[in-house]
């Protein structure tokens, strides 16, 4: 591939002070333009591509022709297995993947339940994901941080130490500081955070009050999964049965660990599904449509000062509703 004269806006340098920095779409493609050569004569178009662009994934840049991307001779071509011939003139648009776009500051209402210049509290919502991942690379809490705080950019994952679920609403905490993020991490490797959980569950423990200790680990039968199998990361939570009615426990689930999907996979292996988790069992009922869990509680030193603190979350409305459904009848 022969390169001509291109006219290049890098995707890859900051954005411009009047670019909208919570508009994901804002971001600068690059174009490059070449000339078919001997060595690509009768080759696929998506070949060339990345003759043209070879850091970036063939996948990709199938993306790219198919969705009208790469001109041949002025003209779209949007068929990837299309061969291209000698002296062909090619223009490529190299629009940023996804994920380069996630890690952008998008403003987002924050639910502060405390900050000062080391730590972040927040009350998560439901519905809400904490962290940019395929099919979410944008709208996540990461992109509010980095909104919210401009040192959130030269944090790792942008202080965030620890993550809910999706679909899990409640407390969470963030670092501001190299400092502070080290020291919550450190602390949580302890085991001297402490998270507590309210759980709507389908069934009726045994016992009032029990432990399961159980390692978790990825589903060997559904990767999408986590559950208890042997060889998996030790994990313990402290459960107890707050009321029973109707065919539905409400829970008091206190972690030992903070393993993925661990309170969901513990229960589930007990017989007793989260409500409207899909995923582990549950089906939605009294009103959730979305799998019953509310981080409640936390208690941690402070990162710096060391000072003892204690944060409580009231649940959303849905979970409350459904909550005293069960435990006020």
């Amino acid at each position: 591939m022969l390169p001509e004269g291109s006219k290049t806006s890098d995707y890859r340098e900051p954005p411009s002070g009047d670019e909208p920095e919570d508009d994901p779409s804002a971001v600068a493609s690059e174009w490059r333009d070449g000339v078919v050569d001997a060595a690509l004569h009768g080759q696929r178009l998506d070949k060339a591509a990345v003759a043209m662009a070879p850091e970036f994934s063939r996948s990709h840049l199938q993306q790219l022709v198919e969705t009208g991307h790469l001109l041949i001779d002025g003209a779209v071509a949007d068929t990837s297995s299309r061969r291209v011939r000698f002296g062909q003139k090619l223009r490529l648009e190299l629009v940023p993947t996804e994920e380069s776009r996630a890690f952008r500051p998008q403003a987002m209402h924050l639910v502060v339940l405390f900050e000062d210049d080391h730590l972040l509290v927040l009350d998560k919502a439901a519905g809400c994901v904490v962290h940019p991942a395929p099919g979410n690379w944008t709208g996540t809490l990461l992109n509010g941080l980095l909104a919210h705080h401009a040192a959130a950019a030269g944090l790792p994952r942008a202080g965030i130490v620890h993550r809910l679920d999706k679909d899990t609403s409640g407390v969470m905490m963030v670092g501001k500081t190299l400092q502070a993020v080290t020291a919550l991490v450190r602390d949580i490797a302890a085991r001297t955070v402490h998270r507590r959980y309210l759980a709507l569950v389908h069934g009726r423990p045994e016992t009032t009050e029990f432990t399961i200790d159980a390692p978790v680990g990825r589903d060997p039968h559904v990767r999408v999964r986590m559950a208890v199998v042997p060889g998996g990361r030790p994990s313990r939570t402290d459960v107890r049965c707050v009321a029973t009615t109707q065919g539905v426990s409400a829970m008091s689930c206190t972690l030992h660990t903070g393993r993925t999907h661990q309170i969901r996979v513990h229960l589930s292996a007990r017989g007793l599904p989260l409500l409207a988790d899909a995923v582990y069992g549950g089906r939605p009922a009294l009103g959730l449509e979305r799998q019953a869990l509310h981080a409640t509680e936390l208690r941690l030193a402070h990162p710096i000062s060391r000072e003892p603190l204690t944060f409580t979350c009231d649940p959303p409305a849905d979970f409350a509703s459904a909550w005293k459904q069960i435990t006020q009848t």
